[in-house]
């Protein structure tokens, strides 16, 4: 019978085919670019405000704390500060973060001192110094609390690039609708970082320790 004299030949798979080994080459010029255009970009929360083209948070203020007295960004020279916008009588994301304030402050210990929280309000009409008083008592005795006339609420807002409005409520009153942003601000009043309100009291303790 006859026999195929091929049929038990090892097959020759030889080198790999030009164009296999082009996709191959392609693939791994693009896997490197990513890696190399992802280690570069960063967050810009976390970057460092003197080597980089941060944005222009903070600025000039003149508003009234929780003891009636007129106070600027001057007062605040020279300390870190911890600076919030919120409103006394919101629900639940104003206290979330004043509460993380409180134990972040707590976890530093000593240093804490070096640190000044600011609750500023969006909600002038309502949160007087007296208000804002027996607010700011509830979370931390460093934490202060700042309001003023619409007109200065509205120019500290702009300067922290801070978004806020008045929504009326089924109930006939209204609520405020506003950014929920705590920025950290450095001793010469330049924005350093910011932390959302996901950040828990560890994540702002550890970014305090690092930056102060």
């Amino acid at each position: 019978m006859a026999r195929d004299e091929h049929a038990h030949q090892p097959l020759d798979t030889g080198p790999a085919p030009v164009t296999t080994r082009y996709v191959w080459l392609v693939v791994a010029i693009a896997v490197v670019a990513l890696a190399f255009a992802v280690a570069r970009l960063a967050p810009w929360r976390d970057l460092d405000v003197a080597a980089t083209n941060a944005p222009d948070i903070g600025g000039a203020f003149e508003l009234v704390d929780h003891t009636g007295r007129v106070v600027t960004q001057a007062d605040f020279a020279g300390d870190f500060m911890l600076v919030y916008f919120g409103f006394t009588s919101c629900p639940d994301i104003c206290p979330t973060a004043m509460q993380a304030v409180a134990e972040a402050l707590d976890d530093l210990g000593d240093d804490a001192a070096r640190v000044r929280p600011v609750l500023i309000t969006v909600d002038p009409e309502r949160d007087t110094p007296a208000v804002l008083a027996d607010y700011v008592a509830h979370f931390h005795p460093s934490l202060v609390g700042l309001t003023g006339t619409p007109e200065q609420i509205a120019a500290a807002a702009r300067a922290y690039k801070v978004y806020y409005a008045k929504v009326p409520s089924e109930e006939g009153d209204y609520v405020m609708d506003h950014s929920a942003i705590l920025y950290l601000m450095g001793p010469d009043g330049r924005y350093i970082r910011h932390f959302t309100h996901g950040d828990g009291a560890d994540e702002i303790a550890a970014a305090l320790r690092a930056a102060l």
